[in-house]
């Protein structure tokens, strides 16, 4: 498991006929706050604020084709290169890390290949690097400056 220390909790939000929303920097829009937006806000301050990742080489939440099926992604970080490096799947806090998560999380990874997968419920955080065909654990996500 990795220890993640959360940032402090400056999010702009507002409430519309009883929905709330939290302003998504990265975005720049607003998006309706899910439990899953939650972590996933929370989790890019953190790869920001903290791990100092470039907020210019993140995305956010994009399509993807998997077979005939299209999924969204949560974030994936590139590399100086624009290529893929880093690929976090955002889970609520009320869902269990499991063996499905991770195989979610893998399968995203056929399409958009990152050496770094993470999985995230916002209070658990497992990661692994892909290292030739085997998945190796992380005890700390990757510091930018050290890349």
């Amino acid at each position: 498991m990795i220890q993640i220390d959360y940032p402090g909790q400056d999010f702009k939000t507002r409430k519309e006929a009883e929905t709330d929303f939290i302003f998504d920097e990265l975005r720049k829009r607003w998006v309706k706050l899910t439990p899953e937006e939650w972590v996933r806000q929370n989790f890019l301050r953190y790869l920001i604020q903290v791990k100092n990742y470039p907020q210019s080489l993140i995305a956010v939440e994009r399509e993807i084709v998997l077979g005939e099926m299209k999924k969204r992604f949560d974030i994936l970080v590139f590399d100086h290169g624009h290529k893929p490096w880093m690929m976090i799947e955002c889970k609520a806090m009320s869902i269990t890390l499991s063996e499905d998560v991770l195989a979610q999380v893998l399968r995203y990874s056929i399409s958009i290949p990152a050496p770094y997968l993470v999985i995230t419920n916002g209070a658990y955080t497992t990661g692994w690097q892909k290292v030739e065909r085997e998945l190796k654990l992380l005890t700390a996500l990757p510091d930018w400056e050290k890349r």
